[in-house]
């Protein structure tokens, strides 16, 4: 086995030691005595109930139902957030003007608006599907307006001089230089989308995993409710590693630097 190998094969230990420890005290601490089964469960039984859920397909149909809320909130802030972000930005005067009112916005507690929304969208899709747009606006909105506010003014100079066009100038300079804090807001964003998700399906949801949540808490149905906690667990790491990757695809010039 080779060095680079044997170094790969050392990295994952490391990084798997926590978790594993902590399945370890999880599956342990119930059987012991340590902690209330009825509160905490071993792992092995939430796992049980998982892959109950998982054969019986009901697992999928939540999967199904809160990517499709959180993902049209998200992207939704995403397709308004950056160009209305690189607008903001580039225009110093519109950003000190807008930038009390947009900090107001993002510490207004998302959750503490719910009841806004649902009094003006009703308990159906629209109304989760504003939420989680509002509450992941702001850091895709906010980290995009300083990427592009940030750029050394020097480049922009420079390129002016050589009578560079707008268009050359945002799509060469600007662009580039912004897309690092962009990348950082909607991984920030995506991140959030999930947590707002759980609190806004369980009001009015017949389906996804916060009812999955809700609905097994109230049937005292506890291996599966925290079983549905550890799927969005795993939803929200997987999302965060696909944009990751995204990420570096797409920042493959910064390597090279």
């Amino acid at each position: 086995m080779g060095t680079k190998a044997l170094q790969a094969l050392k990295d994952l230990s490391m990084k798997s030691a926590a978790i594993i420890l902590f399945i370890l005290l999880w599956e342990t601490a119930p059987r012991i005595g340590m902690v209330d089964r009825m509160y905490l469960p071993p792992f092995s039984e939430v796992i049980t109930a998982l892959v109950k859920l998982i054969i019986s397909g009901d697992l999928f149909i939540h999967i199904g139902s809160s990517l499709k809320r959180s993902m049209g909130g998200l992207f939704l802030a995403v397709a308004i957030g950056i160009p209305l972000g690189i607008f903001i930005g580039w225009f110093k005067s519109i950003e000190k003007f807008l930038d009390p009112l947009l900090q107001i916005f993002r510490n207004t507690s998302t959750l503490a608006l719910f009841p806004v929304f649902i009094l003006l969208f009703g308990l159906g899709e629209l109304s989760k599907v504003a939420i989680i747009f509002w509450g992941t606006l702001w850091a895709t909105l906010l980290n995009t307006i300083n990427g592009v506010k940030n750029i050394d003014p020097l480049l922009i100079k420079a390129a002016q001089s050589m009578s560079a066009s707008n268009f050359f100038i945002f799509r060469k300079i600007v662009l580039p230089a912004a897309t690092p804090s962009i990348i950082t807001g909607f991984r920030l964003s995506a991140s959030t989308s999930i947590l707002i998700l759980v609190a806004a399906e369980m009001l009015g949801s017949n389906s996804g995993l916060g009812f999955l949540i809700f609905y097994s808490e109230q049937k005292y149905d506890i291996a599966e409710m925290y079983s549905g906690i550890l799927t969005i667990s795993v939803l929200g790491l997987l999302i965060n590693y696909l944009i990751v990757a995204f990420e570096r695809r797409l920042l493959v010039w910064k390597k090279a630097e």
